[in-house]
């Protein structure tokens, strides 16, 4: 036994089969070296180690997104410091298992939309396929010209109570968790070179190069340089850290269903210029909602028309639309059946005892002794579709054997197995927890190749039979160890020609680019809004200190045009406004941080958020960190209860700061090619707009000296720009001084007409599309520039007739106002409104998944 008082514990609670430990309580000697090496490390050390590993995560922005959790969707990815290993003379035995069993599934694939073998000869029931909602009848007979139509396919592994590898689950519709599994090795490596001396661990380095050959030989009729694309549904699905992680990896787009578009019959990119043919789709979206002319059609997520396009062989998709049904707990019990039938052979690699409850012998068996198994629906179509029956009461029980009753095809029940268990390090010891391990297998001529390694899932409690990323299981690192040596550095390396270019900003996908646009938008506004509430926070404190009352002096005027500029009404300006300006913090603090009212500081922060994570594969990891510090700044200090002027100030001081070195890092890391160019004609265009709304909201009013002063001082504090007011002028502050720096001064970039040549200058660049002659956005700005050159200094500072307000000069900024928001819009509808979807003329009836 080991005497490390890390395993003090580890063995006291040796219960089942584990990896580390033998039957006589020894150490495995595959693990000897790596328990060596995580013991020079120590407890405390460890604990660092692993807080460390934490942080990288959190700070990367590595997520995985878990529905309806009150603490919010996206939670960090949890990755713990202990590997699991497995030597590579198991591992051989589990490679050919893998291959086997993605040969048959891809023989199984080929029969269900082909000939249908296996239901004709009696291999296989037919309930067990058309019973499953991943059978799609629109895929019949779709045969892609590759050698094998199951392209990528995972495997969720398992050791058994027999001491083997057992599969659990195949997963072939949209296998995901290979962008998580190189985030882990690469975070551990970073974190803990150490833990890897003296230990041989093969590198996935060929599995990916293999893989991105794989997809470029996918393409359809022999084309050498095709264009592929990686579809995800969103920002909202549950891996989509993974999607994102992939296309930045491997090169290729990130899109979603509203960037393609049927054409001609074949699927087309829209880009800011034109159409652009693709030939490989690598999908992340479920079958159903592929396609809404002929699937689902409330789905927002694929391409009408994209299955037609797969029949005529004008596009490969990675897997084939229809996989679903190989996730089919129905057929686990005529697998070994079916294996003979293809190949004459068992199975390699065993399988949970499972009995289908469409056949009455099996069916009578598992009613009478439902405390024994685990009850599966033949298909994922909800969350709930696993009971473990012995931890059902007996109402329950009984509902679930109504339900068997009344639809036995949907059901299977499986033996209680005790899977084995690994080394998890947590508070400050290890703990076995049950432990699933995922590997991919990808199409490779004639054959198939398995990536050594991939992503393990433990349990997130000791006890927990249960191993899911959606019930807060925890990852790790998969080792396959080699008495070899193995070179620990990954280099990746692919042809540099088989993907969309995006070294031009023409092959933009428009999604992107509308994202790229508007988050320039809302960071333009979350500055210009931070800037003035800090300001407005700054006179009230000095207001306070001087024991002035809150509605004294330019406070009023301020807070009024606080509520004019975020348009946050009523605010200060509307009904019960008297109240609020008597006592405003509580309306700041509802600008501040009340997400759910459109303007305030918090819901545009969320509103670029949003925009934010669809960028996902732009962003740098330095992004991400100073991003993250934000929200972390804002969460802290929403759970703060004492929340007054001088915190305010202080909270806003910090994010001002991060927000400026976010947009630093977004002008270094994105080429103006990829979009760059969109994000800051959206800056610039929220930056004018705010610009004009400051300007109309204070300088158009006629005040008393001293007030206009005072007013003066806070317009150019927020903006920036009294000491450059002061170096320019070194003069009292006068209206007119101060509308030609912020208004008409062309030299300085933070005046409107600078702002306003800078949009003419970027928007000049962008690609004419073919859908818009005329270029109607730039003709908005072009009259607004002429505007503002023909412009009169002593005809804007005229005042009306009352002598209360600049009339002039409010109906100059109205119309540019104007100007600038239909340049908005012609903007938007020529780059990024996308076309109206088509429908189904016949209503499917699929059922919600």
């Amino acid at each position: 036994m080991h005497s490390n008082i890390l395993f003090q514990n580890y063995f006291s609670d040796f219960k089942d089969y584990d990896e580390v430990l033998k039957s006589d309580l020894s150490i495995n000697p595959n693990w000897e070296t790596l328990l060596n090496n995580l013991t020079q490390y120590g407890n405390e050390g460890l604990t660092d180690k692993q807080n460390e590993i934490n942080w990288l995560l959190e700070e990367n922005g590595v997520t995985y997104n878990v529905y309806n959790d009150p603490k919010g969707m996206q939670r960090s990815w949890r990755l713990n410091i202990v590997p699991f290993l497995i030597h590579q003379n198991e591992w051989v035995t589990i490679e050919r298992g893998i291959t086997q069993r993605a040969e048959l599934l891809n023989l199984i694939l080929k029969d269900i939309y082909g000939k249908r073998e296996l239901i004709n000869n009696g291999i296989v029931p037919p309930e067990v396929i058309y019973g499953h909602r991943g059978f799609l009848r629109q895929c019949d007979q779709i045969h892609y010209k590759t050698a094998k139509q199951l392209i990528i396919y995972a495997a969720d592994l398992a050791r058994g109570p027999d001491g083997r590898m057992w599969v659990v689950n195949d997963r072939t519709q949209a296998p995901s968790g290979m962008g998580y599994a190189l985030e882990n090795r690469y975070s551990l490596s970073r974190m803990m070179p150490n833990l890897f001396k003296d230990i041989n661990v093969k590198q996935p380095t060929q599995f990916f190069s293999e893989f991105n050959q794989m997809l470029i030989d996918a393409a359809p009729n022999n084309i050498t340089n095709p264009n592929i694309v990686i579809l995800t549904p969103g920002p909202l699905n549950e891996t989509y850290f993974d999607h994102a992680y992939m296309a930045s990896f491997l090169g290729y787009p990130l899109v979603t269903g509203n960037d393609l578009v049927v054409r001609n019959g074949k699927v087309w990119m829209k880009t800011l210029k034109a159409l652009k043919q693709v030939d490989v789709i690598l999908k992340r979206v479920d079958d159903a909602f592929m396609d809404p002319l002929e699937l689902r059609e409330d789905s927002y997520l694929g391409v009408a028309g994209l299955l037609e396009v797969v029949r005529n062989n004008q596009v490969t998709i990675v897997n084939p639309i229809g996989a679903g049904v190989l996730e089919n707990s129905g057929l686990i019990p005529f697998m070994n059946g079916i294996c003979n039938y293809f190949f004459n052979e068992d199975l390699i690699l065993p399988q949970i005892a499972s009995w289908w409850c469409g056949q009455e012998r099996e069916r009578s068996y598992v009613l009478n002794n439902m405390r024994e198994f685990v009850i599966k629906n033949i298909d994922r179509s909800n969350r709930e579709y696993l009971h473990f029956c012995e931890f059902l009461d007996d109402a329950s029980l009984n509902l679930l054997k109504d339900e068997i009753l009344l639809n036995p095809y949907k059901f299977v029940a499986q033996e209680k197995i005790s899977f084995s268990t690994a080394p998890d390090f947590f508070n400050g010891t290890l703990e076995p927890r049950k432990v699933m391990c995922r590997t991919f297998a990808i199409a490779n001529n004639n054959n198939y190749t398995v990536m050594p390694g991939g992503l393990v899932r433990v349990a997130a409690e000791r006890e927990n039979l249960f191993v899911s990323n959606q019930r807060g299981g925890i990852s790790k690192d998969f080792w396959i160890i080699s008495d070899e040596f193995q070179y620990n550095i990954q280099s990746y390396s692919w042809n540099d020609n088989s993907r969309i270019s995006v070294l031009d900003v023409n092959d933009l996908p428009s999604n992107t680019a509308e994202n790229l646009y508007w988050s320039g938008r809302y960071l333009g506004r979350a500055l210009t809004t931070a800037r003035y509430l800090r300001m407005v926070l700054n006179r009230m404190n000095n207001e306070q200190y001087n024991n002035q009352n809150a509605e004294s002096r330019s406070l009023v005027y301020l807070y009024k045009s606080v509520t004019n500029i975020t348009s946050t009404f009523p605010g200060f300006v509307g009904k019960n406004s008297e109240k609020k300006l008597q006592e405003p913090i509580e309306e700041i603090l509802s600008l501040l941080l009340d997400e759910n009212r459109i303007g305030s500081f918090a819901q545009t922060l969320s509103s670029f958020n949003h925009a934010y994570y669809s960028l996902r594969n732009l962003w740098s990891r330095d992004m991400w960190r100073v991003f993250d510090s934000i929200k972390k700044l804002w969460n802290k200090f929403k759970e703060n209860e004492t929340r007054s002027i001088p915190d305010l100030t202080k909270l806003l001081d910090r994010v001002i700061t991060r927000l400026i070195a976010f947009m630093g890092l977004i002008e270094e890391s994105i080429l103006v090619s990829q979009g760059l160019l969109l994000y800051f004609i959206g800056l610039q265009t929220e930056q004018a707009m705010m610009h004009i709304a400051k300007l109309r909201a204070l300088l158009v009013f006629n005040y008393s000296e001293q007030l206009q002063y005072e007013i003066l001082e806070s317009f150019l504090t927020s903006h920036e720009s009294l000491n450059i007011y002061r170096y320019s002028y070194r003069s009292y502050l006068s209206v007119e001084n101060v509308i030609r720096l912020v208004m008409l001064d062309a030299e300085y970039a933070k005046s409107l007409t600078y702002q306003f040549k800078r949009i003419q200058k970027d928007i000049q660049k962008l690609p004419h599309s073919e859908n818009s002659v005329n270029n109607f956005y730039s003709l908005y700005i072009s009259e607004a520039i002429k505007i503002i050159e023909n412009l009169d200094i002593t005809n804007l500072l005229e005042l009306n007739e009352t002598k209360t307000l600049r009339q002039n000069l409010d109906e100059v900024l109205s119309e540019l106002s104007n100007l600038l928001h239909k340049s908005s819009i012609s903007l938007s509808d020529t780059y990024f409104n996308h076309a109206y979807q088509q429908k189904q003329l016949v209503n499917q009836n699929f059922p919600l998944l």
